[in-house]
């Protein structure tokens, strides 16, 4: 009877280890996640994403940021699991720059830059000698060079893309003086030069409407995609498909052409 006593105490503590065990592979299962994202439109598309994803058992916690550098330094460190504010060209440079081990997992939206000024309404009216505004960061820099050569307002070195900075500029028939700044800066900036080449969503977040504000704009051809970034290690997180699975829907699809009136476009 002792014998069987402790070969049944056994058997219980066995099945009571094996159910903690079971039980805590359960909850590994209820996913919870940490989300970069700058404040303006991407927090705002994130709050809708995070609804979404939680009715697929993925809770979403944003963590919102104030500038483009801050988010990588975040991930790269384990601070926060993925985020989502930047295109492909943006993170190409950091990872090459930095050593970063990040790596784009989706895509999400286009924000078109666009072109601003409060002393002229139509890029004709730009005079010689004008100061224009760009971002000092080296791939939306770059992207704002190139706008402007697509605007007939100067012309670049061939074949550099967004890697162009201002000292790649072959002709400058208007002598133009380009002003480098902060990226999050620039919409305060306007009322201060002749034009001002703004990302999208720091121009939203300043109150503009960019197809309506904008003297010229990006159109939905543009490479700069915004991605859903995550480690390299980590890329295959099973919360990261439902991440995805959340935020491409027709819900956010609809909700980005609702709310930003085509001044963001649904990049998948």
């Amino acid at each position: 009877m002792k014998k069987l006593s402790v070969l049944l105490l056994v058997v219980f503590a066995a099945t009571v280890f094996a159910g903690c065990g079971g039980a805590k592979q359960d909850a590994s299962k209820a996913s919870s996640i940490k989300v970069g994202v700058t404040a303006g439109p991407h927090a705002e598309i994130m709050d809708v994403v995070k609804k979404i994803a939680e009715k697929d058992g993925l809770k979403i916690q944003v963590v919102e940021f104030n500038d483009y550098i801050q988010p990588n330094v975040a991930l790269n460190q384990g601070d926060i699991d993925v985020n989502s504010f930047q295109h492909e060209p943006y993170l190409d440079n950091i990872v090459k720059d930095r050593k970063f081990e990040l790596v784009s997992i989706a895509k999400t939206v286009i924000f078109p830059m666009g072109l601003y000024s409060k002393k002229v309404k139509n890029l004709t009216e730009i005079k010689p000698g004008s100061v224009v505004a760009i971002p000092n960061d080296p791939t939306n820099g770059g992207r704002a060079l190139a706008l402007l050569e697509r605007h007939g307002m100067l012309k670049l070195k061939p074949g550099l893309g967004h890697k162009a900075t201002a000292a790649d500029i072959l002709e400058n028939p208007k002598n133009l003086k380009i002003k480098e700044l902060d990226a999050a800066q620039l919409p305060r900036s306007i009322a201060d030069v002749d034009l001002a080449a703004v990302n999208t969503n720091y121009a939203i977040a300043a109150g503009m409407v960019p197809v309506k504000d904008a003297i010229a704009l990006e159109d939905g051809n543009s490479p700069y995609a915004n991605l859903i970034v995550a480690r390299i290690k980590d890329k295959d997180n099973p919360a990261f498909q439902k991440l995805i699975k959340a935020y491409q829907t027709e819900e956010v699809r609809k909700f980005i052409l609702d709310h930003f009136k085509g001044s963001v476009i649904a990049a998948w």
